[in-house]
């Protein structure tokens, strides 16, 4: 019986063995590539914050920018762009994602940053991966879904190179796709593209984004309440900051139905407000003032409100950027906030927000715990366990993509397959 086994595994251990090398070379290819284009984007989001960090002013040329994006949309013919939402409905039904997709995504959001739009960069780099990775596969003749893998392949190592957590980028883009159920298939050329490409940004001496935890109290009855009232906010903060995205877009567009006037408006009113807050501290994608929620242990009581709103109005008027570290913003500083409100440890309640929101709004608690380990370090790993597994469940079926869909329910073990709201 034994040897029979082993005769069949044997029988069947070339094919296998022919298929892993086969997506071993794509998903390095795909690495190396993705890798390569993800550190040159870093570099030009990075000089462009700077450039708009020493004239201050060039927020006042928003609306300017803001045509140029738009004009640049219409010269190659992809006015309806979906963003990240085409690459996830890519993966559900196959849909074709153009490869000027890349280009298009990687000026527009150098620029919305450059001029002060209120945006992150991993949602962009999704969608780079995502572009580059059906392009690949379309290029190399794989049939659909190989495809579908290819996009979660330079998914993956888009989401490393810019982030430097390769764990969670190797997961994300297996889990987002599709809540309640993982695409193992994907899990070979997810991790060897996201580790490869972790490897090419460390080359181009890409620093990856690590907070130090000061202090880290025991985990007793009654830090676990008080982590647990804080996942419970974060996780209507996370609904909230849904909300506030999808509304502002459908007011835009209901109130400026031509996109020129729309992204005008919004680059005006997102200069307007800069100007009324007299700082740029929500603007970009608000690094700095994470590193200053956890160095300082202070923030101001409504800048998790302000960064909702500054998001809202630059990503819903038309200007391109992610939505992922404008979470991490609203977590942590509404994290740091509870933390000095109840006297509980700031920069822990700091991370701890941080991975709530996050898995608020993506749906997605694996990664969101792995983000924390490699963020923060596992000394947290109670309170990071604790507050992403509370946030999942108690943030209902909001998301930040529309294309996203909720297999199975998070409350019963029932297959429900609608899409997130």
């Amino acid at each position: 019986m034994i040897l029979k086994e082993l005769e069949h595994y044997v029988r069947h251990f070339g094919k296998r063995f022919l298929i892993f090398l086969r997506w071993l070379l794509f998903s390095i290819l795909s690495g190396i590539l993705v890798g390569t284009v993800g550190s040159v984007f870093h570099y030009c989001i990075f000089y462009a914050t700077k450039t708009r960090e020493t004239y201050p002013w060039l927020v006042l040329l928003l609306p300017a920018a803001g045509l140029l994006i738009v004009g640049s949309y219409h010269m190659m013919h992809d006015e309806k762009d979906a963003g990240t939402n085409l690459v996830l409905s890519a993966i559900h039904s196959g849909k074709h994602i153009p490869l000027r997709m890349a280009p298009l995504i990687f000026i527009s959001t150098v620029m919305t940053h450059l001029f002060g739009g209120s945006a992150g960069r991993e949602g962009a780099a999704l969608q780079l991966g995502g572009s580059i990775g059906n392009s690949l596969g379309r290029l190399l003749k794989f049939d659909e879904k190989d495809q579908h893998i290819m996009i979660m392949c330079g998914m993956s190592a888009a989401f490393s190179a810019l982030f430097g957590t390769p764990l969670a980028a190797a997961v994300f883009s297996m889990e987002v796709v599709s809540v309640g159920i993982m695409h193992y298939a994907a899990l070979v050329p997810c991790v060897v593209s996201s580790l490869l490409a972790q490897g090419i940004a460390e080359y181009w001496r890409i620093e990856p984004e690590q907070f130090l935890l000061h202090s880290i109290p025991e985990f007793t009855l009654s830090s676990g309440i008080t982590i647990a009232v804080l996942a419970v906010l974060c996780a209507i903060v996370s609904a909230l900051f849904c909300i506030a995205l999808h509304m502002g877009e459908a007011l835009y567009k209901k109130y400026f139905s031509n996109p020129y006037l729309r992204i005008c408006a919004g680059g005006a009113l997102l200069a307007l407000l800069t100007l009324l807050v007299g700082n740029q501290d929500y603007n970009g994608a608000g690094m700095p003032i994470i590193a200053r929620c956890f160095e300082e242990h202070h923030v101001l009581p409504y800048a998790f409100a302000l960064k909702i709103l500054f998001t809202a109005v630059t990503l819903g008027a038309g200007f391109k950027g992610g939505e992922i570290v404008p979470s991490f913003f609203i977590g942590g500083t509404f994290g740091c906030l509870f933390g000095n409100l109840v006297g509980f440890a700031p920069d822990l309640c700091t991370a701890a927000g941080m991975g709530a929101v996050f898995c608020g709004v993506t749906n997605c608690p694996i990664t969101s715990l792995f983000i924390c380990f490699e963020l923060f370090g596992f000394q947290g790993m109670p309170y990071f366990l604790l507050s992403v597994a509370l946030g999942y469940m108690l943030s209902g079926y909001y998301g930040l993509y529309h294309s996203q869909k909720i297999v199975y329910s998070k409350y019963k073990t029932e297959y429900i397959n609608r899409k997130t709201r």
